[in-house]
This record gives structure tokens, C-alpha cells and sequence, in this order.
């Protein structure tokens, strides 16, 4: 088993190696330019270890990870476009860069790069690759499409939410770890086991960017702090603050949640922490991130893992609540 750090070199390292600029590269630049920025390669990373975890060379699975990784840019480089979004990772994001049109087009072709990634491996563990991912690619879509929906709709519950961020991002989280298990010819009880294991840190994960959106710091955040509040999403964190809120406030977040420009950004999103803070719905939040990620855990007690990989697991999870990027 090697160290979360050390997956991460050895996937940038393939990335490297197997990204490149191509012609036309008006097509081509921008893919290698989203791919290189950086990030946590969190779910890369979790493909290999657990590749690793049942006892495969971690190796054989970095054409999946690589697949994975590519598939999620290509989400991020049209979410981007959705928003508006200025910067990604602290960098122009591509249509800012690029155009609106690039962006697209790019995003297209990295979706079926991803999809070519699969070829590698045998025609079994292909079409159990493929139908997994087509699965959760669709799935993507769908919680994309819901985010887009409740930007408008006023009556957003908790549970709308929740399955909204499970589909949007949790469920690429618990793909990455069940490829790594297929990959490895893992038991496909363990393998929908340890997707569960993702999926659950995946809904973590989805709780802490939102409330990292409101009070992470933008010099380590690498995203426009306060860009969900000016975008009106309805979080976890505005669904709590909403649900504890005074009359007063509730009025007035309702109103600022229906509006996009009008209003001076900065006071909205100042007057929106405020409200986050004094109903209580930081901590709340901080909370549910808590519960997911304790529920991840108790999935690895059914699981026949050594106490050694359980507690990588256990480990990888820990910083994920302690993350501040």
C-alpha cells in the first residue's frame, strides 16, 4: 500500500504521460489546460487505493482512474459554463479563457476520451466498467439538471437537496471506488459495498464544499467565495438557516434567493453568513458532515478488510471533514 500522496504523484505522473495537445489544438489546449490545473484528485486517488485495498496491482487501475478524472473536468468545464463561473482552482476557468463555444466542444470530446480510457481492459471487466459509468454519468446529469432546477424554485426541502448532491457528486465518488474493485476481480458484494463507502463520504464531501463555498478562505478555496449565495443555490447551509430563521430574516433571505444582479454581491453575501451564523446552520451543517462521514465508517465494518486498510480508509475520510480546499 503506498501513502494518499503517493497514489496522487503516481496518477499525475500517468496523467501527464497520456494527456497531451493534439490537433486541432484550439480543441485539444483547453482539455490539457483543465487537466493540469491541479486539484485534490480525490477521486483518481480513491480508484487506486482501492485497486490496492483488494490486493490488485493499483497499477492496472490507471486507465479507470485516468477515466474518471477526465470525466469529472469535463463536468466541471460545463458546470462552469452553467454558473458563469470566473475562476476554477484559482484559474480562469475555460469558456473565461477560452470562449463559450470552446468550452463546450472541449467538454464533449472529454467526455468520450473517457469513455475510450475503458478499451484497455478485457472485455468482461470493460462492460462492467462501461455500465457503471454510463450509469453514473446519467446520474450526474440528473443532479446537475435538479441544482439547476432549485436555483428557481422556492420550496426546495432537505431531502430534495440531499438526493440533488448524492446525484451531482457523491455518486462519482462511490464509481471511482467500485471501478477500483472491479478492476482488482473484487466480490460484487464488496465491490457495491465499498461503492456505499463512497457514496456516503461523497455526500461529506458535497456538505463541506457548501459550507467552504460561505467561509472558506479564497486564497486556499481556489473558487469565488460566496459564489453559491450569489448563484441562489439552495443549500444545505440556506436550508437550515431558512428553516431556524426569524420571521424578518427568512423574508429577506427569500427575497435575496430570487434575485442574481440587481444586488451588490458583496452585501448579499455578507447579510446570507450572517443569517448561516446566527440560525445556527454552520454548525448544523458541520454536524450532517459528521454523520455522513461516520456512516462511511460504519460501512467498513462489514467489510473482510484487514485493520490496517480499514484505517486508511478511516484516515482518507478525516481529512476530507478537515479540508480546507
Amino acid at each position: 500500500m503506498l501513502t494518499i500522496d503517493a497514489y496522487r504523484a503516481e496518477f499525475v505522473k500517468y496523467l501527464q504521460e497520456k494527456i497531451t495537445t493534439k490537433e486541432p489544438k484550439s480543441l485539444y489546449e483547453p482539455i490539457t489546460y483543465i487537466l493540469q490545473l491541479g486539484g485534490k484528485r480525490l477521486r483518481p486517488v480513491l480508484t487506486l487505493l482501492t485497486a490496492d485495498i483488494f490486493n490488485s496491482n493499483y497499477k492496472k487501475a490507471l486507465n479507470a482512474a485516468l477515466a474518471i478524472e477526465v470525466f469529472h473536468n469535463f463536468s466541471l468545464v460545463h458546470d462552469d459554463i452553467m454558473d458563469a463561473a470566473p475562476l476554477r482552482r484559482g484559474q480562469e476557468t475555460v469558456h473565461q479563457k477560452w470562449n463559450l463555444n470552446t468550452g463546450i466542444l472541449s467538454g464533449d470530446a472529454m467526455l468520450i476520451s473517457a469513455y475510450q480510457l475503458f478499451e484497455y481492459y478485457e472485455p468482461e471487466t470493460f462492460q462492467e466498467l462501461a455500465k457503471l459509468f454510463s450509469k453514473t454519468a446519467l446520474e450526474v446529469c440528473e443532479g446537475q439538471q435538479y441544482d439547476v432546477d432549485f436555483e428557481i424554485q422556492n420550496d426546495v426541502t432537505e431531502a430534495e437537496y440531499l438526493k440533488m448532491i448524492e446525484y451531482k457528486t457523491a455518486v462519482l465518488v462511490g464509481a471511482a471506488m467500485q471501478m477500483g474493485a472491479i478492476v482488482a476481480h473484487a466480490k460484487q458484494e464488496d465491490a457495491q459495498k465499498i461503492y456505499e463507502f463512497g457514496r456516503l463520504l461523497g455526500i461529506a464531501f458535497q456538505l463541506q464544499d457548501d459550507y467552504l463555498d460561505a467561509f472558506g478562505d479564497p486564497k486556499t478555496f481556489g473558487k469565488q467565495v460566496g459564489g453559491d449565495i450569489i448563484e441562489n443555490k439552495k443549500t444545505f447551509l440556506y436550508l437550515k438557516a431558512l428553516e431556524n430563521a426569524s420571521t424578518e430574516d427568512k423574508a429577506r433571505l427569500v427575497d435575496l434567493f430570487q434575485e442574481k444582479s440587481a444586488l451588490n454581491h458583496d452585501l448579499k453575501i455578507e447579510f446570507v453568513k450572517q443569517v448561516f451564523v446566527k440560525t445556527g446552520a454552520d454548525q448544523l451543517t458541520k454536524k450532517a458532515i459528521l454523520q455522513y462521514t461516520q456512516e462511511a465508517f460504519d460501512i467498513l465494518n462489514t467489510l473482510n478488510l484487514s485493520d490496517d486498510k480499514k484505517k486508511i480508509l478511516i484516515d482518507f475520510g478525516k481529512n476530507l471533514m478537515e479540508r480546507t480546499v
